[in-house]
């Protein structure tokens, strides 16, 4: 009989796995327990998935947690995102727990067939980019929301085609990356080129930034600002790395690196040396090109920032924009020390730096932009309020185009064909579907910040103040934003000549 057949290649294959494992030296755990042991390994490498289906309650696994993936799915999917029978929060008892203080008389929201109703939920920035130094093309974004730096190379391609024409639906600005621009950014999305330390789309056959092959590139495609990466809250201070595995052909003629080779940018750039040089380095670029010019960092060591506040209030010389990212960022794999302790968090890296420029009077001439964990609600509201004009979301819209957060981001392995250059995983990422996808995630996110916008009695996010906002300890106390970050009044929030602007714009 056939089956008998099946159990003899069965039990002859256990009975080599079985002298493998008693001969091999490398496991201890094969040796002692030969075939058992390989559950183990199992185990351990399904680990995550076992945690994040079945062990883990709605609010306990990171970096993301069941509720929050729930909400950006089912935003995306256009599907019911509310929860129902009240929260499963212990607010009285947990620190650090954030509440948003309703008005007595909250202003209404349009619904649809009233007057005054855009299914798109518009928010435009509340402050104009390149406007206080008079760049030729300056403009106000459409958008608070935008979609915040990831390559092409760490992405798929067929994961970036997405992100950009879902950034076309919503009416948002899509953020390059370092890693250069490519065919996939270019439909119909509107872009921030962002520089790194390798200056990929930009570099000479050294590795040096190359002024020409920059203008190049600003002349060709549609490139509405210019970001200069100092650093990100994922490895702050350490650089990038491409895995060799997804330096495909195609991202090597963008990078202009080997093909098959990690590709590295260094920790720091060669274009310019400390913040005068860096000033220096903006204007160059703005001069050339009309572009707002601003720059990406996470926090770290204040002094950088206090010698760029000095020299900005004394000296004909600014950035445009500045781009916070909390240490909690992570769309860019990295060291885990790095990941865990590098970089300060985000509300608390932006506030300091906040504060250097508030209290030199230059907070108002600047479009502030905060990333890290801030694309949902009411962490976007608490950005809102500390003084943010927009904010930057990335694994969000990595979630909404269908990443389930299995954390392969580094291996080349991501399941969901997201974040691999590997072709049959990638297969099954149909960019259409997924720009759908990414716009209805950016639309409802502006809906509910709208909502509570207007649940506080103000029509604008950017007008919601630190007084707005107020974070329980857990020991039955509490303290206002303002007071624990230790906020003057009017900081938080953008001129009167801008706040009558765009409270007139909103009506």
């Amino acid at each position: 009989m056939w089956y008998w057949w099946v159990i003899f290649v069965v039990c002859g294959l256990l009975l080599g796995i079985f002298a493998y494992d008693l001969f091999q030296r490398k496991h201890a755990i094969l040796r002692n327990f030969p075939i058992i042991g390989h559950f183990r390994y199992l185990l351990e490498m399904i680990g995550p998935e076992l945690r994040q289906y079945i062990v883990t309650g709605n609010d306990e696994e990171r970096p993301f947690s069941r509720d929050q993936r729930r909400w950006v799915y089912t935003t995306a999917k256009q599907k019911n995102s509310y929860f129902g029978f009240g929260s499963d929060n212990e607010m009285e008892q947990t620190e650090n727990y954030l509440i948003l203080k309703h008005s007595a008389f909250p202003l209404s929201l349009p619904h649809a067939s009233e007057p005054g109703y855009d299914p798109n939920h518009p928010i435009p920035c509340a402050k104009t980019l390149g406007a206080k130094r008079g760049r030729a093309k300056a403009f106000r974004p459409a958008s608070v929301v935008n979609v915040s730096a990831m390559s092409f190379g760490s992405l798929s391609g067929p994961a970036v085609e997405a992100i950009n024409r879902g950034c076309k639906l919503a009416g948002c600005l899509h953020n390059t990356g370092e890693g250069g621009i490519s065919s996939h950014h270019l439909h119909g999305g509107d872009l921030i080129w962002q520089i790194g330390t390798g200056y990929f789309g930009c570099r000479d056959a050294d590795g040096k930034f190359s002024l020409e092959r920059f203008k190049e590139n600003v002349a060709r495609h549609p490139i509405r600002a210019i970001e200069i990466k100092l650093s990100q809250g994922a490895k702050a201070g350490v650089g990038g790395i491409v895995p060799g595995a997804k330096v495909t052909q195609e991202v090597s003629q963008i990078r202009g690196v080997p093909v098959g080779k990690d590709c590295i940018s260094p920790a720091t750039h060669s274009a310019f040396d400390g913040p005068d040089a860096l000033l220096d380095f903006v204007e160059q670029l703005a001069a050339e090109t009309g572009l707002p010019v601003g720059i990406k960092s996470a926090v770290g060591q204040m002094p950088f920032w206090s010698e760029l506040t000095q020299l900005m209030s004394s000296t004909n010389r600014a950035v445009d924009f500045i781009s916070i990212d909390g240490g909690e960022g992570g769309s860019g794999a990295a060291p885990l020390a790095f990941s865990d302790h590098v970089g300060l968090p985000f509300k608390w890296g932006f506030s300091r730096v906040y504060r250097l420029f508030a209290e030199l009077g230059l907070h108002e001439d600047v479009v502030f932009i905060g990333a890290a964990k801030l694309g949902f609600p009411d962490s976007a509201m608490f950005a809102f309020a500390l003084g943010c004009d927009m904010i930057a979301v990335a694994r969000e819209p990595m979630m909404a185009i269908g990443c389930i957060q299995a954390q392969r981001c580094h291996t080349g392995h991501c399941p969901t064909g997201v974040a691999t250059q590997n072709r049959w995983l990638i297969h099954g990422l149909d960019p259409t579907d997924k720009a759908a996808r990414m716009a209805n995630y950016v639309v409802n996110l502006r809906k509910e910040i709208l909502m509570l916008s207007r649940t506080m009695g103000v029509v604008h996010p950017g007008l919601v103040g630190g007084d707005h906002l107020e974070i329980l300890n857990g020991r039955f106390g509490s303290n206002t934003l303002a007071d624990l970050f230790d906020y003057s009044s009017g900081f938080g929030l953008p001129s009167v000549e801008d706040q009558q602007e765009i409270t007139s714009l909103m009506k």
